[in-house]
């Protein structure tokens, strides 16, 4: 057969190849995001934890974005969580434990209400973690499962014989959302884990699925410089108390040494659960066709003490309690690759938005990460406002500026009480620089810095209608 002859096959060919990719790849594309609980920026084995098996969340970083740097801007789960939905900083929502429902005018400007409105089907399994003013929760998804957060083990309803770990339910209400969706309709699936939060409720704090019983029985977690006492004494003496949350929940995890590494054994074992059901959801997208037409973005809510500074839980400045782990795996694009810049909680709106192709309201305080994918980054930021400002004794609200090589910050109702750190020099964050002569000028300039800072998010917290 002759080239002239073969040349019009091959183009046909060409043509059916590519309306089928087109038919693959509908645009706008399915989003798919992922919120863990508890999970600090090094629990996962790519960021280089040789000790976690997490082959799962590994592959996804691989084949995504891993992005080093990223942050939640108030290191509690209801804060944070309704920084991830509006895209707003905690002073512009004010929404955290005992405070009022999330006002509707920050409900309207939700990620999922927007893609709602927008034609794509929305759902949320597993733990909201806040409350919506005028009940909008049971408005912005078509379908709603909230968990709660008690007990780990469920009957998977009435009448069942049969318990499941609640990581697995919440898991299988997701499968079924998916399986169920419309082939003609884009879906936008919030899938927000209650582990690896511990039951506070119950002495052994963590419960896992029998299957992972094996995992990490015949090693020893190791202690770090942090796990020393001398860093526990140079915290603020309202830091040391006993009353201190997070010092009393240290008392109930990591006082003994037997006791901590059945915590971090308990608290890993969580998340390999997590890794488990993300190979289940990825597995179910290749079988359903839609993989190449599926965003998935996985977060973790906020960052996790454990045993560090004599410390357990979040809630305060330090990089154990902001950083967290954060992947974009955009099948769009072969730019997979891990980003340095500065990424936080309150970007994940705005980029699930942009990947929908919806406009991004104006009054968003993040900025959609695509364009790391899309390589069209410019002008990022340097540096962030970090705070904590939810209102009871045994939690210090505490506020702070973190930059690409420092972090100043100070305790609200303590005014004596303030710590600066070249995270350059000194990642752990352990010589305090605060008094340092040599750094008063410093000094002087982030305070001045977050006080701009603070005002300029109090004169832009307006009605969105």
């Amino acid at each position: 057969m002759t080239y002239s002859r073969i040349l019009p096959i091959l183009l046909y060919l060409s043509f059916l190849l590519s309306v089928n990719t087109l038919a693959q790849n509908k645009w706008p594309p399915n989003i798919i995001f992922i919120l863990t609980d508890d999970q600090r920026g090094d629990a996962l084995g790519y960021a280089g934890n040789d000790i976690i098996h997490t082959p799962h969340m590994d592959s996804l970083a691989q084949q995504g974005l891993y992005f080093k740097n990223a942050f939640v801007t108030t290191p509690i789960c209801m804060a944070s969580r309704a920084s991830v939905m509006t895209g707003l900083y905690e002073r512009t929502h004010q929404h955290t434990f005992f405070t009022p429902p999330l006002q509707k005018e920050y409900v309207n400007m939700s990620y999922p209400k927007l893609m709602k409105d927008a034609g794509y089907r929305t759902g949320l399994f597993g733990k909201f973690g806040m409350t919506f003013e005028d009940k909008l929760d049971t408005l912005v998804f078509d379908e709603f499962y909230n968990t709660g957060t008690s007990g780990y083990f469920r009957l998977q309803g009435y009448g069942a014989k049969d318990i499941v770990h609640l990581t697995d339910l919440t898991t299988d209400k997701a499968l079924n959302f998916i399986q169920n969706n419309p082939a003609d309709k884009p879906f936008c699936l919030s899938l927000s884990y209650n582990a690896a939060h511990a039951d506070d409720s119950h002495p052994q704090q963590y419960f896992w699925p029998e299957r992972n019983d094996h995992l990490y029985q015949n090693i020893e977690i190791p202690r770090t410089e942090l796990h020393q006492n001398k860093y526990f004494k140079q915290l603020p003496e309202f830091l040391q108390d006993s009353l201190f949350m997070g010092v009393y929940r240290y008392q109930w995890r990591y006082n003994t040494p037997e006791k901590y590494q059945q915590m971090v054994k308990g608290h890993y074992r969580l998340i390999s659960t997590i890794d488990d059901n993300l190979g289940r959801l990825r597995s179910l997208l290749n079988k359903q066709g839609i993989a190449d037409n599926t965003i998935i973005i996985f977060m973790g809510d906020n960052g996790y003490f454990m045993g560090e500074r004599g410390l357990a839980g979040k809630w305060l400045m330090y990089e154990n309690s902001l950083r967290v782990p954060l992947i974009i795996y955009d099948p769009t694009t072969s730019n997979a690759r891990t980003v340095e810049e500065i990424a936080l909680n309150i970007d994940i709106a705005p980029t699930v938005l942009d990947y929908a192709g919806i406009a991004i309201p104006k009054q968003m305080q993040g900025r959609s990460l695509r364009k790391f994918a899309q390589d069209e980054v410019a002008d990022w930021r340097t540096e962030f406002l970090c705070e904590h400002l939810y209102d009871r004794p045994w939690i210090p609200k505490s506020e702070g500026i973190r930059t690409e090589e420092w972090k100043y910050f100070r305790y609200i109702d303590h005014s004596e009480a303030e710590e600066l750190y070249n995270l350059a020099e000194d990642p752990l964050e352990l010589v305090n620089l605060i008094d340092d002569p040599s750094q008063q000028k410093r000094v002087a300039v982030y305070r001045q810095m977050l006080d701009e800072k603070i005002s300029d998010l109090k004169a832009e917290r307006v009605e969105y209608y």
